[in-house]
């Protein structure tokens, strides 16, 4: 017998052998039904693994995130399945579950159309109403890599190559006659899968490299219950109607053209949005005690190789050729940081030293995952590189996250944190990153907050806590991190004396808070619709005559509010005021300012607001006053 400790700590008892999904089973019909997949002793595993030891085991449902990865991952399966049964000579790629959903990559031969996604649904349907068991089983190389020969599937035998390489598991799931190369986890059959939803089809590159042959990428998503689904959808269609691609050209916020794919254009309404975003940065880091600089964004090849992004990132980094020697264009900022602090001696009374830096960089980004501005190939990261002490991480660790606190609790954002740790692709040594990574834990743990672990996603030089913020449709965005590096002080020989004398390598910390401005302004596009607070609006106020002969009093309103920093526009179109004020709503102005001969007489103006609806009347002065309060508590309405 061995001994299984289920959650809330009850220990039941089974025969060695037992598998999870008959422990789920006996625990409740509500439990089994909804199980998705396990965590035995930590480690995820699948519902049909084998006990053989005490244990403790967690039965995961749809709840949670693995849960919901089982079970896009398990559509993503029925999905190639109805497409190999509609198509002929399919070559099946990789088929993940992703943030949201699934996607899976085909070599078809044909495009598939809208049509062609109702019929593969429905095959799908077929398959779930099948309920076919879905079973795992192994193979040696020879046989696995004879297999997929067999079924001319070129590309699944480019990946077992890959992971015989690397010395794997060779491991398969089988559903009817459905057979696929898989290492990940799956529900005990297709019946399990109760609503799905085709999104959409796009080109994707084999392996995202652009020498490799274009596969057609189906999207969709599912859900246990229908009203999950409908949620979703309709979740989806106002994500459409926020798109800030789509705003940002109704709105004159900015644009991305065809001869600068990937290189975003800011318009002036945009530049207004930016500048006001990069102020309140600046006072803000001033008042933390932050000193700002500016680096350039070409640097010799030299640098890079001693920072490590030549072996490491060299195939995101645009380079060229100046006077015969190889530059870079800037893929991030701390190299030219590392720079700065090493043009001077530096005196442990000196430490931390903040500084700070908006600095454009440049990243090559294959043309297919372009987004925006949400993906882009330039943009603005709020960098900034702390030196301290080794005795002084964890309080600056602190400070970093009370900014944070500070600037995402102004835009009305709610984050969750993750402590991301050592990738493979990563240089420095085991204790170092033991070090590093132990300093970000007791730094959350002593600030009592609450974070998950996402393995192996640290950068290169050292383990992050990243930030995601959840917007207003409740998705989810990686904005913040804060990074621990003690590699760079070393490569680059950065020194402080210390109260001994002596000198020390100091410890650095990278963090940003917006991440990037382009992307930040891409996803408070989206989280207000385009409508955005007072203090960041464009355009604050808007002044409509209701005829011609008012034009020369709103002129004078106009110019009584930019005297006072308000950003105020008129409008003396020769149009009804309804088409005024409704053209006003769509541009999405805050308050509008209307002026006839009522208010000529009174000495008032009224007001509309965006939020609120009609105001009435006001005086001016008290007018003024209302909208320089909301604009200095940056009141979210």
């Amino acid at each position: 017998m061995i001994n299984i400790t289920l959650k809330n700590n009850v220990v039941k008892q089974f025969n060695k052998g037992v598998k999870v999904f008959e422990v789920a089973k006996s625990i409740g019909p509500g439990l089994y039904n909804d199980m998705c997949a396990a965590k035995m002793d930590g480690k995820l595993v699948d519902v049909q693994t084998e006990l053989q030891n005490d244990c403790r085991l967690e039965i995961l449902t749809f709840a949670d995130k693995a849960g919901q990865q089982t079970y896009w991952h398990t559509t993503s399966h029925i999905m190639a399945q109805a497409v190999c049964r509609l198509f002929k000579d399919v070559k099946l790629a990789i088929g993940p579950a992703i943030d949201e959903g699934f996607y899976y990559d085909f070599d078809i031969g044909s495009p598939i159309t809208p049509q062609d996604l109702v019929k593969i649904e429905e095959e799908m349907q077929k398959i779930v109403k099948e309920d076919l068991q879905i079973e795992r089983y192994s193979l040696t190389p020879e046989e696995a890599i004879r297999f997929m020969r067999e079924r001319n599937q070129p590309y699944k035998v480019e990946l077992i190559e890959d992971l015989i390489s690397k010395g794997a598991t060779l491991t398969f799931r089988q559903q009817g006659e459905f057979v696929d190369l898989c290492g990940g986890t799956h529900l005990l059959s297709t019946g399990r899968v109760k609503n799905f939803k085709l999104l959409s089809c796009t080109g994707a590159y084999w392996r995202g490299d652009s020498k490799k042959p274009m596969l057609q990428r189906i999207y969709g998503i599912s859900f246990p219950k229908k009203q999950m689904l409908d949620e979703y959808l309709e979740r989806i269609e106002e994500a459409k109607k926020r798109d800030h691609r789509k705003l940002g050209r109704e709105l004159e916020l900015y644009g991305i053209f065809d001869e600068g794919p990937g290189f975003p254009f800011f318009f002036a309404n945009g530049m207004v949005l930016r500048n006001t975003l990069e102020e309140f940065w600046r006072k803000k880091h001033k008042e933390a005690g932050y000193v700002e600089i500016k680096t350039p964004i070409i640097l010799n090849k030299d640098l890079w190789l001693r920072s490590g992004h030549w072996d490491h990132y060299k195939n995101n980094m645009y380079t060229t050729k100046i006077d015969e020697e190889d530059y870079a264009i800037k893929p991030m900022n701390c190299p030219g940081g590392m720079l700065v602090y090493k043009s001077k001696m530096h005196s442990y009374r000196d430490l931390p030293e903040r500084v700070a830096e908006l600095g454009l960089v440049h990243r090559h980004e294959l043309s297919g995952v372009l987004h925006g501005l949400m993906r882009v190939r330039c943009f603005t990261q709020d960098d900034a590189h702390i030196f301290m002490t080794e005795n002084q991480v964890e309080s600056e660790i602190a400070n970093v996250m009370k900014l944070i606190d500070y600037f995402y609790s102004i835009f009305g954002f709610k984050y969750s944190i993750e402590l991301s740790t050592r990738p493979e692709n990563s240089m420095g040594t085991d204790e170092q990153w033991e070090k590093a990574t132990e300093a970000l834990q007791n730094a959350l743990v002593a600030n009592n907050r609450e974070y998950t672990i996402n393995e192996g996603d640290g950068a290169f030089y050292g383990p992050k806590i990243d930030f995601h913020l959840e917007d207003s449709l409740k998705r989810t965005w990686q904005c913040g991190t804060i990074q621990l590096d003690f590699q760079l002080p070393e490569r680059f020989d950065l020194t402080y004396i210390g109260e001994d004398g002596l000198k020390h390598r100091p410890i650095m910390l990278h963090r940003v808070i917006f991440g990037s401005i382009e992307r930040f302004i891409g996803i408070l596009t989206e989280h207000f619709a385009g409508a955005f607070p007072l203090w960041l609006s464009p355009v604050q106020v808007i002044v409509l005559p209701i005829s011609e002969a008012f034009s020369q009093e709103a002129e004078k309103i106009q110019l009584s509010l930019k005297k006072l920093n308000i950003r105020a526009d008129l409008d003396t179109k020769i149009e009804i005021i309804g088409y005024k004020i409704r053209n006003a709503q769509i541009k999405k102005i805050p308050y509008m300012l209307i002026v006839g001969q009522k208010e000529l007489d009174t000495n008032t103006v009224s007001v509309r607001s965006r939020a609120d609806g009609d105001l009435g009347s006001m005086n001016l002065d008290d007018f003024i006053a209302l909208v320089e309060k909301e604009i200095a508590t940056k009141e979210i309405k």
